[in-house]
């Protein structure tokens, strides 16, 4: 084919852009431009301000002249004190860090150095909308596994859904948008699985510090083979900063090294010495807070939703009234309630995401709109 059969810039456009929608929280937001005030239970962050020391330690980096490049792997003091901390967690001989640009780079990375034109990626539904797109970005084609209707990983349908082409399962334990965690048995088989089956298993563990329920329990603690993404952007409230790190086996790390020298660089030089500062931050108190916030919205909606998720990180899975999220969606928009279908992250639209990941007084103004919207269902 000629240049003369693409006509104009859109004709340039590569085909894998197609296969990539908009976010569909982007659309929500769109919905609710002319809404004067609204009541935001939709956000993926926490509300809470970055801590102070880490502020500080920024404005103390920026003017210590730490704003040119640094090493691609990440600033030595802030990867030799991650690689102190997992290896004290994991005790594994052949497990490196690298510093990345933000979580989502990280995930980047990861797919781009594992995967290939026909390679099989497993994902599960629901599931974090950002995966399913950058495994079509590295030219995977993915395959969900179904949760419903408790969201709990079921390790013999993942069994099922491996086949000779399947090289990577991503998994996120507490996971978006349900805040749902499985059972260390399941994480454990999960990991048994991808180890025996030879596929790499990529564990998103950013909402790890928020488990409410039972304690964080990682894959890598039974496959040393598990590649992990993390970061500080949910833990320490810099969404904003892109800082995240992954750790796992020696080579793929050098090898997403490599990578990331011509993509991203380096993650941001002066927050990698904030990066420095969150580590001795104590987020116990916003952990406390969020439990609460997760209680008293249970206790609200009882009766009113079928609720699902909420053991970790900061998100409620609702099924509204009627069993469709995007038709619930639209009629919380017009009361000026900001939330999220479920379609965003699923093949279903029978459920809604909600965040408690707001002052008290949103939270309680949230409730009493989803109340009025589900009697009037």
């Amino acid at each position: 084919m000629t240049q003369s059969d693409h006509p104009g810039p859109g004709g340039w456009i590569a085909d894998r852009m197609h296969h990539i929608d908009a976010s569909g929280i982007r659309r929500i937001f769109d919905l609710a431009a002319g809404l004067d005030q609204a009541v935001d239970l939709s956000i993926g962050q926490p509300h809470f301000s970055t801590p102070e020391p880490i502020r500080r330690a920024l404005a103390d980096a920026v003017e210590n002249g730490h704003n040119g490049y640094s090493p691609s792997p990440g600033i030595p003091p802030l990867r030799e004190a991650l690689q102190q901390s997992i290896d004290s967690q994991h005790d594994h001989h052949d497990r490196r860090v690298m510093v990345t640009s933000g979580t989502s780079g990280g995930l980047v990375l990861a797919l781009c150095c594992l995967v290939e034109p026909g390679d099989e990626v497993i994902l599960f539904d629901p599931g974090f909308m950002m995966y399913q797109h950058l495994v079509t970005l590295a030219g995977g084609t993915a395959v969900t596994v179904d949760t419903y209707p408790s969201f709990s990983v079921d390790v013999d349908r993942v069994a099922a859904a491996i086949t000779d082409r399947t090289k990577v399962i991503v998994y996120n334990s507490p996971g978006n948008p349900t805040g749902a965690m499985d059972a260390p048995a399941t994480i454990d088989a999960l990991a048994r699985l991808a180890e025996n089956n030879n596929i790499a298993l990529i564990s998103d563990e950013i909402y790890s510090r928020f488990c409410y329920d039972q304690p964080f329990h990682s894959p890598a603690s039974t496959n040393p083979a598990t590649l992990v993404i993390d970061g500080f952007s949910k833990s320490h409230s810099m969404t904003g900063w892109r800082l995240g790190f992954a750790h796992g086996p020696g080579e793929i790390i050098e090898q997403m090294i490599k990578l990331q020298q011509f993509t991203f660089v380096c993650a941001p030089h002066p927050v990698q010495w904030a990066g420095m500062a969150a580590l001795d931050v104590d987020i116990a108190e916003h952990v406390d807070d969020y439990r609460r916030k997760r209680d008293r919205l249970v206790e609200r909606l009882s009766g009113h939703f079928e609720i699902g998720g909420g053991a970790g990180a900061f998100y409620l899975f609702l099924a509204p009234p009627g069993g469709n999220g995007t038709e619930f969606v639209h009629r919380a928009i017009e009361r000026g309630l900001l939330i999220v279908p479920g379609s965003v992250f699923s093949g279903s639209d029978s459920h809604i995401r909600v965040s408690f990941a707001v002052d008290d007084q949103t939270l309680e103004a949230g409730a009493d709109l989803l109340i009025e919207l589900a009697q009037q269902s």
